[in-house]
């Protein structure tokens, strides 16, 4: 099975706790307890502003607690020893260096970071992230307008005005590889490096499966008609702010091309054999998706098979 950065359960979510505040507040101060710090959508890592290559994250203890009464606190699960699992969203006025943890790393980009941290790592601060954007969003009621509280541990808010519950929603987002014979139809949008091409991908809307949804796109984004049943991948949890990416390959009627340039810069095809070079990096105009991301994966998948 394919290991699919970010994704996978690297810990337990004990969703059975987060209504036990008692027990949150005991797990907080637990001198096992890891806290992970995030600000502005940004996990601290080890180093400075001036390092390079992989960075782990900074997990704390307890102590974490001491650095603003003001962060939002959320209980992510447990970690393999059973260990309590938080992270803290930090208020935007938090001056890194003028706290107590001054030197011991700095809030990176989350992209950048995400390609320095291990899979525990790495789902954790995606998890993170996902959570802290639904809640900088969903700060008011949608059903009365009133200010919501957050509860259950950070997974719920709930309206005192109207009573209405509200929970974080993932949006599903298909990702998908247009095939046809020995060939792969791979995109770029306006703004990519030059060279960058990736898979086609949209969002599924409302009353549509995932295949129905990569179907549309497709015919949508670059004119080719889907045959045949949709092949699924694997999907992978994106925190851009809270997508769900399913991986699929579709085959493809045609290789005529009709660009929806608002959609996309433009589309072409590629043989199998490109698509190795691309992926070995040696193709001598273009270059692959980063590991990082599932569309890497998915032409990894398509270009390896005999």
């Amino acid at each position: 099975m394919t290991s699919i950065p970010l994704g996978g359960a690297s810990f337990d979510r004990a969703a059975h706790h987060r209504l036990d505040e008692d027990w949150l507040d005991r797990a907080f101060q637990n001198e096992d307890a890891r806290v992970l710090l995030m600000k502005d959508g940004m996990p601290l890592v080890v180093g400075g502003q001036s390092g390079h290559g992989p960075r782990p994250m900074v997990w704390l203890g307890p102590q974490a607690a001491m650095l603003s009464d003001k962060a939002k606190r959320l209980f992510l699960g447990l970690d393999d020893r059973d260990a309590p699992v938080f992270a803290l969203d930090l208020p935007k006025r938090f001056n890194l260096d003028a706290s107590p943890i001054a030197g011991l790393g700095v809030f990176e980009e989350m992209r950048a970071a995400l390609g320095g941290l291990d899979a525990f790592d790495a789902n954790a601060a995606a998890t993170a992230r996902s959570i802290f954007e639904w809640h900088h969003r969903n700060g008011y009621c949608a059903n009365c307008g009133a200010k919501t509280d957050i509860v259950e541990a950070g997974w719920k808010r709930e309206c005192d005005n109207c009573g209405a519950e509200h929970f974080p929603r993932t949006d599903p987002v298909a990702i998908m590889l247009a095939v046809k014979d020995d060939q792969c139809l791979l995109g770029r949008q306006a703004g990519w490096p030059d060279g960058f091409f990736s898979c086609l991908a949209g969002f599924i809307e409302p009353g549509e499966t995932f295949e129905d949804g990569a179907a549309r796109e497709l015919k949508e984004e670059a004119g080719v008609v889907a045959i045949g049943e949709a092949e699924y991948l694997f999907s992978q949890p994106w925190p851009f702010p809270s997508s769900l990416m399913i991986g699929m390959i579709l085959e493809v009627e045609s290789f005529d091309l009709v660009i929806d340039e608002s959609e996309i810069e433009t589309a072409r095809w590629f043989t199998r054999e490109e698509a190795r070079s691309i992926m070995a990096g040696t193709h001598d105009e273009v270059f692959a998706p980063p590991p990082m991301a599932i569309a890497h994966h998915i032409l990894k998948a398509w270009a390896e098979r005999d």
